[in-house]
């Protein structure tokens, strides 16, 4: 074998999009350190807006994408973190209470708290993926961030709970497994995102986060230090190459190479009089596409998405809560031109994140479009240290997550 590990020191991260599987198989060289050793991608078939709609199809793919990481790190993957979206996700705050029987606050009360939170009442088919701690308070008028060992008679929670179809999550657990690789971990695409692109301060501050991937685009804001809110957008990438497609009447492999070597949101004069061939739809001719007449396509599609932002913003009053702007990662976020039109059309600062992953890996990794890869790595990460993730998901998430997985058990 190319790398002599064992496997409680192997970190895998499962990405299912709608448009690629990408695995990462990182080693742990230190507490807080990750050596990437394999890297495995592969087309996404089965899949839309984050959706299993073929089971076989959708395992096919998952397989040959761990197969080409498996052959890079030299050992056999078992597990693997997997990152979910899908327009099936919603989320919605609540607020939990709970007396203080001896004064002090203890990590039992904290749970305790949290349980009250999450009792909610649910839409029928969806089940909580995350309980995320936004603040606590003791006694009605002292926030803070971790409640244990300080005094008070009543604490309080406010959090944002995250909920998915059961349905939706059990097909992408019995796609993995029927792959061949056991699911330890499932966290929310965006969250994971976040981790990857955001600084410090960032998160601190208040700032929005749109990862525009191929079938679903997901926001989220985070603001001292922990989440706001979060939406998932069904509007990405692959509409705009289907778009393409159906104007200029191309196939679907030369819409997406238009897309991705020209594609742009603001149209330039230099644009206007360049011409790309490509392959007719039916696959005998070709024909002559102005990169104007592509940006024209594109324009509307990507002002829908920011309508579509700009009104979430404004229905649920957001606007103080992203003083840092907006960071626009994932595939979408390579068009020219976005970020200005991001600017332009919800009149806030805005960049294209990347993940912060060390210098050795930047060649490798330093794409918008491993920004959930490499964040679902960083959170195998803090979990495999014991860390209580306060960040994410709080005390529960040991106890979520082991419901959501066996959800899965019945197939088998």
């Amino acid at each position: 074998m190319k790398h002599q590990s064992t496997y409680t020191d192997i970190l895998v991260a499962l990405d299912v999009g709608t448009t690629k599987m990408s695995v990462l198989v990182a080693q742990k060289v230190a507490e807080d350190s990750l050596n990437i050793i394999g890297i495995g991608k592969a087309p996404s078939y089965g899949v839309s807006r984050g959706m299993v709609v073929d089971i076989a199809q959708a395992v096919h793919a998952i397989k040959c994408a761990v197969k080409e990481a498996e052959l890079m790190a030299g050992c056999k993957i078992e597990s693997a973190t997997l990152g979910i979206s899908g327009a099936h996700i919603q989320s919605l705050t609540s607020h939990g209470m709970v007396p203080i029987k001896n004064g002090r606050i203890r990590a039992h009360d904290v749970v305790a708290v949290l349980a009250a939170a999450k009792a909610v009442v649910l839409a029928e088919g969806q089940q909580i993926l995350h309980v995320l701690p936004q603040y606590y308070t003791i006694d009605s008028t002292q926030r803070v961030t971790d409640p244990v060992g300080m005094f008070g008679v009543r604490l309080e929670a406010q959090v944002h709970i995250i909920t998915g179809s059961v349905a939706a999550v059990q097909n992408l657990v019995r796609c993995c497994t029927a792959a061949g690789v056991g699911v330890s971990d499932i966290m929310l695409q965006p969250l994971a995102s976040a981790d990857a692109v955001l600084s410090r301060d960032e998160r601190e501050l208040g700032v929005a986060i749109l990862d525009i991937g191929g079938g679903t685009s997901d926001f989220a804001i985070y603001q001292q230090g922990t989440i706001r809110h979060t939406k998932i957008f069904p509007v990405a990438g692959n509409h705009i190459t289907h778009d393409i497609a159906l104007c200029v009447r191309t196939t679907i492999k030369d819409a997406e190479r238009l897309k991705m070597d020209y594609g742009s949101t603001l149209r330039l004069p230099s644009d206007m009089h360049q011409l790309i061939e490509v392959e007719m739809v039916h696959g005998e001719e070709k024909t002559l596409v102005n990169i104007d007449e592509v940006t024209r396509i594109i324009e509307p599609r990507v002002a829908e998405l920011f309508m579509m932002v700009q009104k979430e913003i404004e229905k649920h009053h957001l606007e103080h809560l992203m003083p840092a702007g907006m960071v626009l990662t994932g595939g979408g976020s390579l068009l020219r031109g976005i970020k200005e039109t991001a600017m332009v059309a919800l009149r806030i600062p805005a960049r294209v994140g990347i993940p912060h992953v060390p210098p050795m890996f930047k060649e490798a990794l330093s794409h918008p479009m491993n920004a959930t890869g490499y964040g679902l790595l960083m959170q195998a990460l803090k979990k495999s240290k014991g860390s209580a993730l306060r960040d994410i998901s709080g005390p529960l998430v040991n106890r979520i997550l082991y419901r959501m997985k066996s959800w899965a058990a019945d197939f088998f």
